[in-house]
């Protein structure tokens, strides 16, 4: 059975969504330059913030997700993505491991927000830890996207190429399991 096999589309969807990161892995997916026509052609875009679509109304081929999980807004965001895609892939450091954002998990949350909010080196008078219902509720720690819902395929870097993400969506819509050559996968 390949990848794509249980789709009933005849043109798969893809939904992406970015998490806690620096949107880089979107800026690698517009990177494939012209192939986006080919894309267009290949894939209907669902929820993305390329369309600003921002519900699903229905069930998705493939979805891409970039960043990892650093709040509950995160983690329900996640959760929506997963079960609405039939096929999540974590794309990039941050949504593999928890990247650059995950360099707080060193240091204990409290002590994070007070050096950030109240000991501040541009603090002038000292300030305070924001507490208002609207935000979000931070977690003890950044997750990586795996530790919170299952994913599916991994799609290495910091951002991956485009050409690396190119080369594992064209994979998994033509019902193939993703295997990025070694040139694509290497970092120096």
């Amino acid at each position: 059975m390949t990848v794509l096999s249980v789709l009933k589309t005849t043109k798969p969807t893809l939904a992406t969504c970015a998490l806690t990161g620096c949107f880089g892995c979107h800026m690698s997916l517009l990177d494939i330059d012209e192939r986006i026509l080919e894309m267009v052609d290949l894939v209907d875009l669902d929820v993305s913030p390329f369309d600003d679509k921002k519900a699903f109304d229905r069930p998705v081929d493939v979805g891409f997700i970039e960043g990892g999980c650093s709040n509950e807004y995160n983690v329900r965001e996640l959760r929506e993505f997963r079960r609405h895609c039939r096929i999540l892939v974590s794309v990039g450091a941050c949504a593999i491991n928890g990247g650059i954002p995950a360099m707080r998990n060193t240091v204990g949350l409290r002590d994070c927000l007070e050096a950030v909010y109240l000991h501040g080196a541009s603090l002038e008078g000292g300030g305070m830890i924001p507490n208002d219902e609207d935000l979000p509720l931070l977690l003890d720690r950044v997750y990586p996207s795996h530790e919170v819902v299952k994913i599916d395929y991994f799609l290495p870097g910091c951002p991956p190429s485009a050409d690396a993400i190119w080369e594992g969506l064209k994979d998994l819509l033509t019902g193939k399991v993703p295997a990025l050559p070694y040139l694509l996968c290497k970092y120096e």
